[in-house]
């Protein structure tokens, strides 16, 4: 049995988020092509009696109010597993912000279990109950996420290369939804096949993320971030997920990298990052 497993836990961005509408339960039937990032949080999983978990770079709970917690529980517990472990998660990306962390940190630690603790557990189930976004995380690579996010249709896009901007506002995924509710200005698939050829031809996506408008009405701060990736010279400028990240796409990493170091100098308060497809 390896000693300790270090596990980076990648974010992910929405290139496009379509709500279809609502479902049984208060859940909603989502159509999303969902991306990995090469930026992201890191865990350190080792074995041990007893479970427990430290975070680092966040002030966030070590107990069953933590989705990595609650993860661990639910693995060791599915397995018949007796032990435990202790993790330590390596926090860096901010908080509520859109770009998945919670439940990538959550579906990492359910593969770094399977590794430690071997057993016929089934991990697509478990993330699935964990939340919508966890089965994603569970995979390498883009994917069409449709249901409630768990059902997975495999994509091939071309490399892309982005810029991240939080502008340092926490969106809760709940009231975002809940904005959109009271609307109910639901919205129609996202066209993915005009999404690939876009990304190949360096065009602008015709893409939408249903939650924006309702996010941005009560977070100027959204608009603003998506008119400095503008002003910026990038383009397709969107929101991610809930929020409160948002991104435009470069039409290279060196573009990519260069805006980011000068958006990053004169937005000094807010969280900006070069990223590529993982």
């Amino acid at each position: 049995m390896p000693s300790t497993l270090r596990r980076f836990a990648p974010a992910k961005i929405n290139l496009g988020l379509s709500v279809l509408g609502l479902l049984p339960g208060g859940y909603h039937a989502l159509h999303t092509l969902m991306v990995p990032l090469d930026v992201g949080d890191e865990l350190e999983v080792s074995p041990a009696d007893t479970l427990s978990l430290r975070v680092q770079g966040a002030d966030l709970p070590t107990d069953a109010g933590n989705l990595v917690y609650r993860a661990a529980r639910a693995y060791l517990d599915a397995a018949g597993e007796g032990a435990g472990a202790d993790i330590v998660l390596h926090k860096r990306l901010p908080l509520a912000s859109g770009l998945g962390g919670g439940s990538s940190d959550a579906a990492s630690t359910l593969l770094a279990l399977a590794e430690l603790y071997p057993a016929a557990v089934d991990l697509h189930a478990l993330a699935t109950a964990l939340g919508a976004d966890v089965p994603f995380f569970l995979h390498s690579g883009p994917a069409l996420a449709e249901g409630i996010g768990e059902r997975l249709t495999p994509m091939t896009l071309p490399p892309l290369h982005l810029v991240l901007i939080n502008p340092g506002t926490a969106v809760s995924a709940a009231d975002a939804y809940r904005w959109l509710d009271e609307t109910q200005q639901f919205t129609p698939p996202l066209d993915v096949p005009g999404i690939g050829t876009a990304l190949a031809t360096g065009q602008p996506l015709p893409y939408f993320n249903a939650l924006q408008a309702g996010v941005a009405a009560r977070h100027p701060e959204i608009g603003a971030a998506l008119a400095a990736l503008s002003a910026a010279g990038l383009h397709s400028p969107l929101m991610s997920g809930s929020g409160s990240t948002c991104f435009a796409l470069a039409h290279t990493r060196a573009q990519a990298q260069e805006t980011a170091a000068e958006l990053q100098n004169s937005h000094p308060d807010s969280w900006i990052r070069a990223a590529g497809m993982l």
